[in-house]
């Protein structure tokens, strides 16, 4: 497969999963602030925007209006809502000979569609609309899509951005320290809230709530899954011909991550959940960065901030 092309389906994945994650961290805590009058809202408002890894100027006062602007309609942003999905939409049209009608016109429409303003009282629409265009670009790709390299490099990019967006969303979880979200509001915002009862059959534990997110094989959107799917996706990519270690530097740094965070006792990793949570982000950065040079070595590493479609 061209680079080109592999390169273009890699940020399709991770764009989609990136508006998928931004519309739920983004729909929990703007629903906090409503809701909690204790909470200075500046002081969050500027934790919520460090955590997005949006630049901003600390002495500037922000509200709850300024971070639905800069994060969810704001097409020059690079953290926003509307610029994923344009950018999206500009690496589907570079690969249109691989993209199928489907996927094209379903990322075509949403661009179109995006508003350039959120009435405050339509939030929690728009977020749910945008979790709802996510959620069929990725069922589109899934049901109508051969599993060859190209449904591989999708999945590779969405996987590993499903991983960073997870580890965003519990890192905010100590943002108002103890007014904060609740460990049932972050697993209700992952739609993991009835999947959680019916594996701990019982009311969300700090405890058991971040191990389901953090650890579990079978939910899809906990960390560990989104990592071991990654791994498969770039084992099938560059099958293992050496007879000793892992020579491949996405491997390698996934497998790493992996193996922290499942040998690390549950405890510990709450003691000081947003160091933890740091490392996943640095290691889905350091791998991405690896997959560029593996597979599409001739373009410059569009980063988190600031990449161009």
């Amino acid at each position: 497969m061209l680079s080109r092309i592999a390169e273009s389906l890699f940020w399709i994945g991770r764009y989609i999963e990136r508006s998928d994650g931004t519309a739920r961290i983004l729909d929990v805590h703007l629903q906090l602030l409503l809701e909690d009058p204790w909470i200075d809202e500046n002081s969050a408002c500027h934790s919520l925007l460090s955590v997005m890894g949006s630049d901003h100027d600390v002495d500037v006062p922000l509200t709850r209006e300024d971070v639905l602007r800069r994060l969810a309609v704001d097409r020059t942003h690079p953290s926003s809502i509307a610029y994923s999905i344009t950018a999206a939409r500009e690496n589907a049209r570079r690969a249109r000979e691989i993209v199928s009608s489907e996927l094209w016109e379903c990322l075509n429409t949403t661009r179109t569609s995006m508003p350039r303003r959120v009435d405050p009282d339509q939030v929690h629409s728009f977020f749910r609309w945008v979790r709802e265009r996510s959620a069929l670009a990725v069922g589109i790709v899934d049901s109508a899509t051969s599993r060859d390299d190209a449904w591989r490099f999708f999945t590779l990019g969405r996987s590993i951005e499903r991983a960073d967006m997870t580890a965003r969303l519990l890192a905010t979880r100590s943002l108002t320290e103890a007014s904060g979200p609740s460990w049932t509001t972050i697993l209700r915002s992952c739609g993991a809230y009835e999947a959680y009862l019916r594996t701990y059959r019982g009311v969300p534990s700090a405890r058991n709530a971040a191990e389901f997110l953090l650890l579990d094989r079978l939910f899809p959107r906990s960390i560990i899954f989104s990592i071991v799917q990654a791994l498969e996706c770039v084992r099938d990519l560059e099958p293992r011909l050496d007879r000793v270690g892992v020579s491949g530097q996405s491997q390698r740094l996934l497998g790493q991550i992996r193996s922290e965070l499942e040998y690390t006792p549950i405890t510990q990793i709450l003691d000081d959940l947003p160091g933890h949570m740091d490392n996943v982000q640095r290691a889905t950065l350091e791998t991405s960065e690896a997959v560029r040079q593996r597979f599409f070595p001739t373009q410059t590493e569009p980063s988190w901030i600031g990449e161009n479609a």
